[in-house]
C-alpha cells in the first residue's frame, strides 16, 4: 500500500529535484506533488538544459525520462555520472519503455531506479524521497574503513568501493549498497522485500522488478564473482560465504 507523502522538517536543508520532461503536463503534475512532499523543484525540457541545470543545482534526485527532444535520457545519466559535481545524484529514469533491455539500458549508464509510466504519482515521490536522503546522508569517502573479504571479492566500507581480484568496480551508489547488504548477510536468504526495504529504502510489499535487474546487472559487474549471488527460486537471494567462495 502507497503511503501518503511527508512534508521534509523546514529545520532541514531543503531536498531538491531536477524533473526533465518534455511534456509540461507531467512536470507540472510531477512539480506540485514534490513540492507538496517538501522538495525544492527545478525542471527542464530537454536535455542540454538538463544538464545545465544539474551543475548549476546540483540536485539530490533526478528524474529523467528517457525520450527527450534534443539529446537521449541515457546520455544525460553518462553526461552526469562523469561530472564531479553530478556524480553522486540520485538518477530515476522516467519513461514509457518498460523492456528488460531498456531497464538494463538505463542501469547500464548509470541510473539508480526505473520507473515505467503510467506511473503512481505518490509512489514516485516515496521512491525520490528514498534517493534524496541517502543522497544527503552519504558519509565522505575519508572516513574510517572497514574491508570485508570474501573469496576474490573485497568491500571497502568506509570507502563504498568494491574489488575483485584487485580489480575495481564501477558501481552505482545503488549497485555498491546492494552488493554490500547481501555479502554482510552471505549465508542467509535475502528476499526481495528485504532488499527493497533495506537498500531502496520502499515498502516491501512494492510491486517491481527493480531488484531483479538490478542483481542481473550486478552479477555481469562482479565478473569472476558473478556466481557469488545465487538465486533462490521464488524467495530471493543469497550471497555465498567466505568459505564456500574460497572451496570454488
Amino acid at each position: 500500500m502507497t503511503q501518503p507523502t511527508e512534508r521534509v522538517s523546514a529545520a532541514e536543508p531543503p531536498l531538491q529535484v531536477l524533473v526533465v520532461d518534455d511534456e509540461a503536463d507531467i512536470r507540472a503534475l510531477l512539480q506540485y506533488n514534490l513540492a507538496k512532499a517538501g522538495f525544492e523543484v527545478v525542471e527542464a525540457a530537454d536535455g542540454l538544459s538538463a544538464i545545465a541545470r544539474a551543475q548549476e543545482h546540483r540536485p539530490h534526485v533526478v528524474l529523467l525520462d528517457l525520450m527527450l527532444p534534443d539529446i537521449p535520457g541515457t546520455e544525460v545519466c553518462q553526461r552526469l555520472r562523469a561530472s564531479r559535481r553530478t556524480q553522486d545524484c540520485y538518477i530515476i529514469m522516467v519513461t514509457a519503455r518498460d523492456e528488460d533491455a531498456d531497464r538494463l539500458g538505463g542501469f547500464e549508464v548509470g541510473a539508480d531506479d526505473y520507473v515505467t509510466k503510467p506511473f503512481h504519482i505518490q509512489e514516485l515521490v516515496l521512491r525520490a524521497k528514498a534517493g534524496a536522503r541517502r543522497v544527503a546522508a552519504a558519509p565522505p569517502v575519508d572516513e574510517e574503513q572497514g574491508v570485508l573479504r570474501i573469496g576474490v571479492l573485497r568491500i571497502e566500507q568506509g570507502a563504498h568501493r568494491a574489488f575483485v581480484a584487485e580489480d575495481e568496480l564501477q558501481l552505482t551508489a545503488t549497485e555498491y549498497r546492494l552488493l554490500a547488504w547481501l555479502a554482510v548477510h552471505a549465508g542467509r536468504l535475502c528476499s526481495r522485500g528485504e532488499l527493497l526495504e533495506k537498500v531502496w529504502e520502499l515498502p516491501p510489499s512494492l510491486n517491481t522488478r527493480t531488484v531483479d535487474t538490478h542483481v542481473k546487472r550486478l552479477r555481469q559487474k562482479l565478473g569472476l564473482a558473478a556466481d557469488y549471488v545465487e538465486t533462490v527460486r521464488g524467495a530471493g537471494y543469497r550471497f555465498r560465504t567466505a568459505e564456500e567462495a574460497e572451496a570454488g
